[in-house]
Parts: C-alpha cells; sequence; structure tokens
C-alpha cells in the first residue's frame, strides 16, 4: 500500500503486505467479489495459517473451495508484512493496537480487490480478536465471524503473561539498542520459553515423559529465535490490551464461537462462555481437543458443527 496511517496518527509509507488466497471468486453485477472470506492469523503467525482450514475445503466441506474465496494476509506487525523487523524500525516502529490491525487488514482488502464488504471473517486466539474489533466498529463489513480459541479481552493469567514476556524483554539493556545482539537472542528465547506451557492442554502435556517434555522444550526455545524479538515485544504490547468487553453489544455479524475446553490461555468458562452471553443470537462449539489452544489444527473433528453454521452463507 502506499501508506498506513496508525491510530497515533504515525504514517509509514510504502507498506508491504504479504497474502494468499484460494478458493473460487464470485462477482456481483459490479465485477466486485462477493464471496470473500478472510482468515485472521494468531500472534506473529502469516498467512500460511490459512491451511488450518484446508481439510474443510473438499467439496461438500464447511468452507468448499468451489463456493467461496479465502484471503489471508499476515497481519501488520507480523514478519513479511510490515512490521518492526521488515521495515528494519526494530524499536522505533509506531506503536500499533488490534484496531490498527483490523484497519490495516480494512484497507488492503479495499485497495487490493476493492473489497469493502466480506462474506465472512474466521480467525483463531489473536485473529480472534481482530474479528471481534472488525466487528464492533465496522458492523456492516461481515455477515458472520467465527472466534476461535479466542476471548474479548485478555486478562487473569493471559494478562501477566503476556506482562511477565514484556518483563524479560526490557529487562535485557540491549533491547533500546534497536540492533540484535547475542544478549537479546538469548533473551528472546527465554522470553519465548514462558510461552511453553500455553500451547498444548496440560493433559497432553502429562502423557509425555519428562525426558520428551524437555526435548520439546528445548526444541521450542531453539525455533522461538527465529522470531524478531522487536516483533514479538509490539504484538505481546497489542494483544496486551486488548478488552472489547464494554462493546460486544455492537456485534451484528451472526457469531460462532468456538473454544477448547482444555485451552490454557482461554479456557471456556473464562472466555468463550460469557462472550455468548454478551454477543446477542452467537452460537458457541466448544471442543474436547488435547491440542487445546492449538486446536485449530484439528477443526476436521467439528466438521458436521461448522457444515450447519455454514449452511447459511452458502
Amino acid at each position: 500500500m502506499d501508506s498506513f496511517e496508525f491510530e497515533t496518527g504515525e504514517v509509514l509509507n510504502d507498506v508491504t503486505v504479504e497474502y494468499m488466497t484460494f478458493g473460487t471468486p464470485i462477482y456481483d453485477e459490479n465485477g466486485i467479489i462477493k464471496n470473500a472470506i478472510i482468515y485472521c492469523h494468531g500472534s506473529l503467525g502469516n498467512y500460511s495459517s490459512l491451511k488450518k482450514i484446508a481439510p474443510l475445503a473438499n467439496e461438500n466441506g464447511p468452507f468448499d473451495e468451489n463456493k467461496y474465496f479465502f484471503i489471508c494476509l499476515s497481519a501488520l506487525g507480523s514478519p513479511g508484512s510490515c512490521s518492526p523487523s521488515s521495515t528494519d524500525l526494530k524499536n522505533k516502529f509506531p506503536k500499533y493496537s488490534i484496531k490498527d490491525v483490523a484497519n490495516f487488514q480494512k484497507k488492503f482488502l479495499a485497495e487490493k480487490f476493492s473489497i469493502r464488504h466480506v462474506l465472512g471473517m474466521i480467525g483463531n486466539s489473536m485473529g480472534g480478536f481482530v474479528c471481534l474489533t472488525s466487528a464492533i466498529n465496522f458492523p456492516d463489513f461481515a455477515d458472520f465471524i467465527i472466534c476461535g480459541v479466542s476471548s474479548y479481552k485478555v486478562a487473569g493469567h493471559d494478562f501477566i503473561l503476556s506482562k511477565f514476556v514484556n518483563e524479560i524483554i526490557e529487562s535485557d539493556p540491549d533491547y533500546n539498542r534497536g540492533e540484535l545482539t547475542y544478549s537479546l537472542i538469548r533473551t528472546l528465547r527465554i522470553a519465548s520459553l514462558a510461552e511453553f506451557n500455553f500451547g498444548l492442554s496440560k493433559e497432553a502435556l502429562r502423557q509425555m515423559s519428562n525426558l520428551e517434555l524437555s526435548e520439546e522444550f528445548e526444541n521450542f526455545g531453539n525455533e522461538s529465535i527465529e522470531t524478531d524479538i522487536y516483533d514479538l515485544k509490539y504484538c505481546n504490547k497489542a494483544c496486551m490490551n486488548f478488552d472489547v468487553e464494554n462493546d460486544l453489544d455492537k456485534v451484528k455479524s451472526k457469531t460462532l464461537i468456538i473454544a477448547s475446553k482444555q485451552d490454557p490461555h482461554f479456557p471456556p468458562e473464562l472466555d468463550a462462555i460469557p462472550m455468548s452471553k454478551m454477543i446477542e443470537s452467537s452460537q458457541m462449539i466448544i471442543m474436547d481437543s488435547d491440542l487445546g489452544h492449538l486446536c485449530f489444527n484439528e477443526l476436521e473433528t467439528i466438521s458436521d458443527d461448522l457444515n450447519e453454521f455454514m449452511e447459511n452463507f452458502s
């Protein structure tokens, strides 16, 4: 995009947006795609998160690629699109909010595809924040939203986890230098390891031997150093400040909430169930999945429920 203006008023020019599409576009009488479904990924994910719904895109599946046109972009703040690392601004990158992420996506869709209304939005984790924020701020933007393993606010244990990660990062005196050092790589690894317990369910972790756990923990830490520490810090801060509890009555899109009863990030009793009561006429599916917060990797287990919901939009 030529430019993007943040909520703070700061503007970046020549903004990179990474994205992918699949499916079958259907056009209205004005030549505009009318069957677009937008996929919104989790924290620091990217366009490839779209693969989570691939097993359900077969003929007569809930996300049949012959019926729908899917678009997934690497969100504002994620590497590949406009982010602290890709712009090389590092800690000089403008502070952004989840509303900025939603605005970034909406502006891109209008400029690239001339799309100003979508059939629906699907989001997992932080992507659920983006779906809710879009539905609240642009009530006529999407006919439906599917909000998965997510919440209407970051609070309690999840807020403290985010605060802890930030404390670890900010404790490194090299952070303010704006350049990668050996110390920052080590700090990034430690900060990322704080998240290890919040992916798989407690049950799945307990089923592993201590040797297996140690190996998984080590691999998780090693893989995390491929992340940019500034991307992590900025994204973590944006999520930490997310709270739309008092605006849920503005959601007009048909809403489906998906939760996992073993999710250590957003337990249904604290997040999905209260949210379903605050969004009028919303529907809810609570998965039984040892993948916990990562249960979107086995959405095919609830394909019948998703088919029933998507029948309203075929």
